[in-house]
Protein backbone atom coordinates (compact mmCIF):
# COMPACT_ATOMS: atom_id res chain seq x y z
CA UNK A 1 0.00 0.00 0.00
CA UNK A 2 1.40 3.50 -0.90
CA UNK A 3 2.02 5.83 1.64
CA UNK A 4 -0.40 9.06 1.90
CA UNK A 5 0.69 12.07 0.10
CA UNK A 6 -1.32 14.70 2.13
CA UNK A 7 0.53 14.08 5.75
CA UNK A 8 1.44 17.79 7.17
CA UNK A 9 5.14 18.55 6.43
CA UNK A 10 7.05 19.23 9.87
CA UNK A 11 7.06 23.20 9.78
CA UNK A 12 10.33 25.27 9.28
CA UNK A 13 9.55 26.93 12.47
CA UNK A 14 10.08 23.39 13.91
CA UNK A 15 12.79 22.59 12.66
CA UNK A 16 14.36 25.95 13.64
CA UNK A 17 13.41 25.54 17.13
CA UNK A 18 15.14 21.73 17.19
CA UNK A 19 18.36 23.08 15.36
CA UNK A 20 18.20 25.75 18.17
CA UNK A 21 17.25 23.19 20.89
CA UNK A 22 20.50 21.37 19.48
CA UNK A 23 22.59 24.62 19.49
CA UNK A 24 22.16 24.98 23.32
CA UNK A 25 23.20 21.96 24.14
CA UNK A 26 26.46 21.96 22.55
CA UNK A 27 26.62 25.50 23.94
CA UNK A 28 26.04 24.10 27.74
CA UNK A 29 28.30 21.24 27.06
CA UNK A 30 31.12 23.79 25.66
CA UNK A 31 30.66 25.79 28.77
CA UNK A 32 30.23 23.23 30.97
CA UNK A 33 34.33 22.12 29.58
CA UNK A 34 35.37 25.71 29.62
CA UNK A 35 34.14 25.72 33.72
CA UNK A 36 35.84 22.30 34.43
CA UNK A 37 39.16 23.62 32.78
CA UNK A 38 38.86 26.57 34.60
CA UNK A 39 38.35 25.14 37.93
CA UNK A 40 40.94 22.40 37.58
CA UNK A 41 37.96 19.86 36.44
CA UNK A 42 38.78 16.41 35.42
CA UNK A 43 41.62 16.51 32.65
CA UNK A 44 42.62 20.39 33.12
CA UNK A 45 46.08 21.68 34.03
CA UNK A 46 46.16 21.09 37.76
CA UNK A 47 48.45 21.87 41.15
CA UNK A 48 48.72 20.39 44.31
CA UNK A 49 50.10 21.91 47.55
CA UNK A 50 50.61 18.81 49.88
CA UNK A 51 52.60 18.37 53.45
CA UNK A 52 54.10 15.57 55.27
CA UNK A 53 55.66 14.39 51.80
CA UNK A 54 52.14 13.24 50.50
CA UNK A 55 50.90 12.27 53.47
CA UNK A 56 49.05 14.88 55.28
CA UNK A 57 46.54 17.63 53.73
CA UNK A 58 46.41 18.66 50.36
CA UNK A 59 45.19 22.09 48.56
CA UNK A 60 44.26 21.51 44.80
CA UNK A 61 44.06 24.09 42.76
CA UNK A 62 44.51 25.63 39.41
CA UNK A 63 47.55 26.69 37.61
CA UNK A 64 46.42 29.93 37.57
CA UNK A 65 45.81 29.59 41.27
CA UNK A 66 48.86 28.33 41.81
CA UNK A 67 51.10 31.00 40.28
CA UNK A 68 49.18 34.05 41.88
CA UNK A 69 49.90 32.24 45.45
CA UNK A 70 53.33 31.61 44.66
CA UNK A 71 53.76 35.28 43.69
CA UNK A 72 52.18 36.25 47.26
CA UNK A 73 54.28 33.95 48.41
CA UNK A 74 57.56 35.05 47.01
CA UNK A 75 56.51 38.83 47.90
CA UNK A 76 56.46 37.77 51.49
CA UNK A 77 59.98 36.15 51.62
CA UNK A 78 61.05 39.21 49.75
CA UNK A 79 59.96 41.77 52.16
CA UNK A 80 61.14 39.67 55.42
CA UNK A 81 58.02 38.46 56.34
CA UNK A 82 57.66 35.92 58.71
CA UNK A 83 55.25 32.63 57.92
CA UNK A 84 52.18 33.87 59.84
CA UNK A 85 52.39 36.33 57.47
CA UNK A 86 51.85 34.67 54.65
CA UNK A 87 49.51 32.37 55.64
CA UNK A 88 47.57 35.31 56.56
CA UNK A 89 48.42 36.83 53.06
CA UNK A 90 47.33 33.58 51.51
CA UNK A 91 44.12 32.93 53.62
CA UNK A 92 43.06 36.44 52.64
CA UNK A 93 42.98 35.84 48.87
CA UNK A 94 41.61 33.08 49.33
CA UNK A 95 38.26 34.63 50.64
CA UNK A 96 38.89 37.94 47.76
CA UNK A 97 39.01 36.50 44.93
CA UNK A 98 39.45 32.34 45.46
CA UNK A 99 43.57 33.47 44.31
CA UNK A 100 42.58 35.06 40.93
CA UNK A 101 43.21 38.30 39.58
CA UNK A 102 39.64 39.39 39.07
CA UNK A 103 39.31 42.85 36.99
CA UNK A 104 35.54 42.94 38.75
CA UNK A 105 34.34 42.97 42.59
CA UNK A 106 32.12 44.82 44.66
CA UNK A 107 31.93 48.67 43.92
CA UNK A 108 35.63 49.10 42.50
CA UNK A 109 36.99 46.20 44.40
CA UNK A 110 39.85 44.59 42.03
CA UNK A 111 42.75 42.37 41.78
CA UNK A 112 43.43 39.36 44.21
CA UNK A 113 42.91 41.07 47.48
CA UNK A 114 40.17 43.08 46.27
CA UNK A 115 41.66 46.07 47.14
CA UNK A 116 39.50 49.32 46.04
CA UNK A 117 41.40 52.50 43.70
CA UNK A 118 38.90 54.78 46.08
CA UNK A 119 40.69 53.22 49.45
CA UNK A 120 43.92 54.59 48.68
CA UNK A 121 44.94 51.51 47.88
CA UNK A 122 46.36 52.58 44.25
CA UNK A 123 45.64 53.18 40.82
CA UNK A 124 43.52 50.23 39.23
CA UNK A 125 46.44 49.10 36.91
CA UNK A 126 48.88 48.87 40.06
CA UNK A 127 46.39 46.71 41.69
CA UNK A 128 46.19 44.47 39.02
CA UNK A 129 49.78 43.40 39.25
CA UNK A 130 49.99 40.71 41.63
CA UNK A 131 53.26 41.69 43.18
CA UNK A 132 52.11 45.41 43.93
CA UNK A 133 48.68 44.14 45.16
CA UNK A 134 50.63 41.79 47.43
CA UNK A 135 53.42 44.24 48.58
CA UNK A 136 50.44 46.77 49.43
CA UNK A 137 48.85 43.92 51.68
CA UNK A 138 51.95 43.35 53.34
CA UNK A 139 52.80 46.59 54.12
CA UNK A 140 49.31 47.03 55.84
CA UNK A 141 49.74 43.80 57.51
CA UNK A 142 53.20 44.89 59.07
CA UNK A 143 51.16 47.99 60.66
CA UNK A 144 48.93 45.99 62.45
CA UNK A 145 50.19 45.96 66.12
CA UNK A 146 51.20 42.13 67.22
CA UNK A 147 49.36 40.72 64.62
CA UNK A 148 51.29 37.53 64.37
CA UNK A 149 50.06 36.92 67.64
CA UNK A 150 45.99 37.21 66.71
CA UNK A 151 44.01 35.02 64.98
CA UNK A 152 44.11 35.10 61.29
CA UNK A 153 40.71 36.71 60.94
CA UNK A 154 41.03 39.62 63.37
CA UNK A 155 44.42 39.81 61.37
CA UNK A 156 42.91 39.71 58.40
CA UNK A 157 39.97 41.98 59.27
CA UNK A 158 42.58 45.20 60.35
CA UNK A 159 43.95 44.92 57.05
CA UNK A 160 40.63 44.31 54.80
CA UNK A 161 38.03 45.97 56.95
CA UNK A 162 35.60 43.45 55.43
CA UNK A 163 31.66 43.07 55.76
CA UNK A 164 32.50 39.81 56.36
CA UNK A 165 34.73 39.77 58.96
CA UNK A 166 35.09 36.33 60.02
CA UNK A 167 35.11 34.42 56.48
CA UNK A 168 38.76 34.47 56.46
CA UNK A 169 39.05 31.72 59.30
CA UNK A 170 37.74 28.83 56.97
CA UNK A 171 40.98 28.98 54.49
CA UNK A 172 43.19 28.92 57.33
CA UNK A 173 43.93 25.16 56.95
CA UNK A 174 44.46 25.52 53.26
CA UNK A 175 46.80 28.39 53.48
CA UNK A 176 48.94 27.04 55.95
CA UNK A 177 49.50 24.14 53.47
CA UNK A 178 49.65 25.95 50.77
CA UNK A 179 52.41 28.35 52.94
CA UNK A 180 54.71 25.47 54.04
CA UNK A 181 54.79 24.34 50.43
CA UNK A 182 55.76 27.41 48.78
CA UNK A 183 58.03 28.77 51.70
CA UNK A 184 60.12 25.63 50.71
CA UNK A 185 59.42 24.53 54.46
CA UNK A 186 57.49 21.39 52.69
CA UNK A 187 60.61 20.25 50.17
CA UNK A 188 58.74 19.02 46.87
CA UNK A 189 55.19 20.24 48.25
CA UNK A 190 53.93 21.62 44.78
CA UNK A 191 53.50 19.85 41.91
CA UNK A 192 51.43 20.58 38.88
CA UNK A 193 49.90 18.32 36.14
CA UNK A 194 49.95 20.68 32.87
CA UNK A 195 49.94 20.03 29.34
CA UNK A 196 53.06 19.87 26.97
CA UNK A 197 53.91 22.94 26.03
CA UNK A 198 53.80 23.68 22.64
CA UNK A 199 55.03 27.45 22.01
CA UNK A 200 58.87 28.17 22.86
CA UNK A 201 59.33 29.79 26.39
CA UNK A 202 61.44 32.78 26.81
CA UNK A 203 64.28 32.83 29.04
CA UNK A 204 64.37 36.71 29.34
CA UNK A 205 61.15 36.62 30.62
CA UNK A 206 61.69 33.94 33.38
CA UNK A 207 64.38 36.58 34.64
CA UNK A 208 62.47 39.23 34.67
CA UNK A 209 59.51 37.53 36.53
CA UNK A 210 62.22 36.61 39.33
CA UNK A 211 63.15 39.55 39.48
CA UNK A 212 59.70 41.20 39.86
CA UNK A 213 58.81 38.77 42.52
CA UNK A 214 61.70 37.91 44.05
CA UNK A 215 63.86 41.52 43.85
CA UNK A 216 67.11 42.51 42.30
CA UNK A 217 69.95 39.88 42.53
CA UNK A 218 67.50 36.77 42.37
CA UNK A 219 69.59 36.01 39.37
CA UNK A 220 72.86 36.99 38.16
CA UNK A 221 72.86 39.82 35.70
CA UNK A 222 74.49 37.58 32.71
CA UNK A 223 74.05 34.28 32.60
CA UNK A 224 76.91 31.70 31.74
CA UNK A 225 77.42 31.33 28.18
CA UNK A 226 76.22 28.42 26.70
CA UNK A 227 73.23 28.43 28.78
CA UNK A 228 70.93 28.87 26.29
CA UNK A 229 66.79 27.59 27.20
CA UNK A 230 68.00 26.99 30.93
CA UNK A 231 68.13 29.88 33.79
CA UNK A 232 70.05 29.28 36.52
CA UNK A 233 69.36 30.63 40.18
CA UNK A 234 71.62 30.81 42.37
CA UNK A 235 70.62 29.34 46.29
CA UNK A 236 72.37 32.45 48.65
CA UNK A 237 72.66 32.51 52.28
CA UNK A 238 69.38 32.65 54.35
CA UNK A 239 67.42 35.64 54.66
CA UNK A 240 66.34 37.22 58.42
CA UNK A 241 65.60 35.09 60.97
CA UNK A 242 62.30 34.21 61.16
CA UNK A 243 61.32 35.75 57.84
CA UNK A 244 59.71 32.91 55.36
CA UNK A 245 61.70 30.66 53.42
CA UNK A 246 64.75 32.40 55.67
CA UNK A 247 66.98 28.93 54.93
CA UNK A 248 68.98 28.14 52.13
CA UNK A 249 67.40 24.79 51.24
CA UNK A 250 63.76 26.45 52.00
CA UNK A 251 64.97 29.29 49.66
CA UNK A 252 65.47 26.93 46.77
CA UNK A 253 62.75 25.08 47.21
CA UNK A 254 60.41 28.36 47.39
CA UNK A 255 62.72 29.55 44.10
CA UNK A 256 61.42 25.94 42.49
CA UNK A 257 57.89 25.57 43.45
CA UNK A 258 57.73 29.32 42.08
CA UNK A 259 59.33 27.64 38.28
CA UNK A 260 56.44 24.74 38.59
CA UNK A 261 53.46 27.46 39.65
CA UNK A 262 53.92 29.46 36.70
CA UNK A 263 55.69 26.77 34.28
CA UNK A 264 52.11 26.72 32.40
CA UNK A 265 52.19 30.66 31.60
CA UNK A 266 56.04 30.90 31.34
CA UNK A 267 56.42 27.34 28.95
CA UNK A 268 58.65 26.42 31.53
CA UNK A 269 60.06 22.54 30.52
CA UNK A 270 62.13 21.48 33.44
CA UNK A 271 62.88 22.59 36.87
CA UNK A 272 65.34 20.76 39.28
CA UNK A 273 66.79 21.45 42.43
CA UNK A 274 68.33 19.19 45.13
CA UNK A 275 68.35 15.94 43.17
CA UNK A 276 64.90 16.03 41.97
CA UNK A 277 63.39 17.38 38.74
CA UNK A 278 60.03 17.78 37.96
CA UNK A 279 59.27 18.00 33.81
CA UNK A 280 56.47 19.10 31.68
CA UNK A 281 56.66 16.29 29.61
CA UNK A 282 55.99 13.74 32.33
CA UNK A 283 54.25 15.85 35.03
CA UNK A 284 51.60 14.10 36.19
CA UNK A 285 54.53 12.13 37.69
CA UNK A 286 55.52 15.10 40.19
CA UNK A 287 59.12 15.47 41.67
CA UNK A 288 61.35 12.51 40.25
CA UNK A 289 65.21 11.77 41.51
CA UNK A 290 67.98 13.88 39.50
CA UNK A 291 71.34 12.58 40.59
CA UNK A 292 72.88 15.25 38.19
CA UNK A 293 71.21 18.16 40.32
CA UNK A 294 72.44 16.90 43.85
CA UNK A 295 76.05 16.57 42.63
CA UNK A 296 78.36 19.16 44.69
CA UNK A 297 80.20 21.64 43.01
CA UNK A 298 83.45 23.41 43.33
CA UNK A 299 83.50 26.59 45.46
CA UNK A 300 82.59 29.90 43.96
CA UNK A 301 84.89 33.01 45.03
CA UNK A 302 82.51 34.04 46.89
CA UNK A 303 83.50 31.30 49.60
CA UNK A 304 79.65 29.67 48.90
CA UNK A 305 79.23 26.19 47.70
CA UNK A 306 78.88 26.29 43.60
CA UNK A 307 77.85 23.81 41.45
CA UNK A 308 74.21 21.88 40.73
CA UNK A 309 73.11 21.36 44.28
CA UNK A 310 73.07 24.85 45.09
CA UNK A 311 71.22 26.28 42.20
CA UNK A 312 67.64 26.25 40.74
CA UNK A 313 67.45 25.07 37.23
CA UNK A 314 65.17 26.55 35.56
CA UNK A 315 64.69 25.34 31.85
CA UNK A 316 62.30 26.99 29.10
CA UNK A 317 60.51 24.99 25.94
CA UNK A 318 62.33 25.01 22.96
Amino acid sequence: MSEPTDLPRPSRRGRLLRVGAAFAVLLAIAGYLVVQYASGGPGAPRCVAASDGGEGSAFGMSPEQAGNAATITAVGITQGMPERAVTIALATALQESGLRNLDHGDRDSLGLFQQRPSMGWGTAAQIMDPVYAAGKFYQHLAEVPGYSRLPLTEAAQRVQRSAFPQAYAKHEPDATVLMAALTGREPAGLTCTVARSVRPGDPVRVREDLTKAFGAGVVPAQQPAGAGQDVAVPVRAAGPSGAAGGGPGQRGWALAHWAVARAETLHIARVSYAGRTWSADDSDEGWTADPVSAAPGPQTSAGAAGGAAHEVRITVAS
